[in-house]
């Protein structure tokens, strides 16, 4: 789960981590009370889960309450790359001396922590890598002893921080560190880490990613997304506990089990098909599930044809075919579906299908064959 900057540097500033002074807004007298609060000079910032904000028009400097009013106004409902603006953070302005970059992920080749400094910070990080690798530092953690601040010392001097500054961008590392820890974050990224002109430390922008899967240790972030810009098919998956991911093609998918799906949109693909959607109904799902599932495809509009790929196993190809029946007896798809069923009962399940006789459903044996058919029926829909 992406948090928006606000609510990053939230974030940062429980664990210790210096950040200006600011308030998050969502209408443009209370962007003026905040700024007033706040003190001038202030910045406006949209809050969206998109960069590029400040080439957008999304980041303005405001010195007096009518800027403010002018600034807010304009960038409330701006539509930023597909993201529209909901909410503003109001943020006293920073005096910058210098402009850093640091990052703690997990690197999963090496299956260790990645600490990351750069002192080319206010940059795309990723050009930095390309165009001068020698200006970014890669420092890979112990996770069992952790980042020490020793070691952040050496990340700070070997990034050639400035000399008065190491001990304070040592320490912002080590905290950023513990933030992606007790976080259970996938990733913690300061840019940039800036250097005002009495020598202070403190993150401008937060950019920090969560691990969904371990968000029920923290129910404090259960709430923390950008709500207004999700996609209603994923928002609903995940209320019905469905693990559903929307992609761009015409062809939705469902399977049981993760890898499963995967190597289901990698055949599809194969066979020269575009899935529109990653869906795992998991193990042990039952009629009611496969009808939830099947309701989560069709509220794309973009779908052109439906694939089923089970491998019964602790799911049941008998229930995978009551769900089918019982959701066609009451949305009723205007769209021809693929089913495969192999697995435990799944004799019983064809056989259910076949009495049911549902318009437009068409049985295949094996994954190629079912990849082939959906993305014929899907071009014939089209056409």
């Amino acid at each position: 789960m992406d948090l928006l900057e606000y609510q990053g540097k939230q974030l940062f500033a429980r664990h210790g981590l210096k950040v200006s002074s600011g308030e998050v807004v969502d209408n443009v007298d209370d962007a003026a009370t905040a700024a007033d609060r706040v003190g001038y000079p202030v910045v406006v910032k949209a809050q969206v889960l998109i960069g590029g904000r400040g080439k957008a028009g999304g980041v303005k400097l405001a010195a007096n309450p009518e800027e403010v009013r002018e600034h807010a106004g304009n960038i409330l409902g701006m539509d930023i790359h597909g993201h529209t603006v909901g909410k503003l953070w109001i943020e006293h302005a920073s005096d910058i001396a210098s402009e850093y970059y640091a990052s703690v992920l997990l690197d999963r080749s090496a299956k260790q922590p990645l600490v990351m400094f750069s002192v080319e910070g206010g940059v795309d990080i990723e050009e930095v890598a390309e165009k001068t690798p020698e200006k970014l530092i890669r420092h890979h953690v112990d996770a069992l002893d952790g980042l020490s601040r020793e070691e952040a010392v050496r990340i700070a001097s070997d990034g050639k921080a400035d000399p008065d500054v190491i001990d304070g961008v040592a320490d912002a590392l080590v905290t950023l560190y513990e933030v992606w820890l007790q976080e259970d974050a996938t990733l913690a990224e300061i840019n940039p880490l800036i250097v005002t002109p009495d020598r202070q430390v403190r993150a401008l922008d937060a950019k920090v990613s969560l691990d969904n899967n371990a968000l029920y240790r923290h129910p404090d972030s259960q709430g923390l997304s950008d709500s207004d810009n999700e996609d209603p098919i994923e928002r609903r998956a995940k209320e019905q506990g469905v693990q559903y991911v929307a992609l761009d093609g015409d062809i939705g998918i469902l399977g049981n089990g993760a890898g499963l799906v995967m190597s289901t949109l990698d055949v599809v693909a194969g066979a020269g098909g575009s899935p529109a959607n990653f869906l795992d109904a998991g193990g042990g799902s039952d009629a009611e599930k496969i009808k939830q599932a099947v309701s989560l495809i069709l509220s794309n509009p973009a779908v052109n044809a439906v694939l089923f790929n089970i491998f019964g196993g602790i799911t049941r190809c008998d229930e995978v075919a009551k769900g089918l029946i019982a959701a066609f007896e009451q949305i009723k798809p205007s769209v021809p579906f693929v089913v495969r069923l192999d697995g435990t009962n799944d004799v019983e399940g064809r056989r259910l299908l076949e009495e049911a006789a549902l318009p437009n459903v068409h049985a295949a044996q094996t994954m190629n064959e079912a990849a082939e058919k959906v993305v014929a029926l899907a071009a014939g829909a089209d056409a």
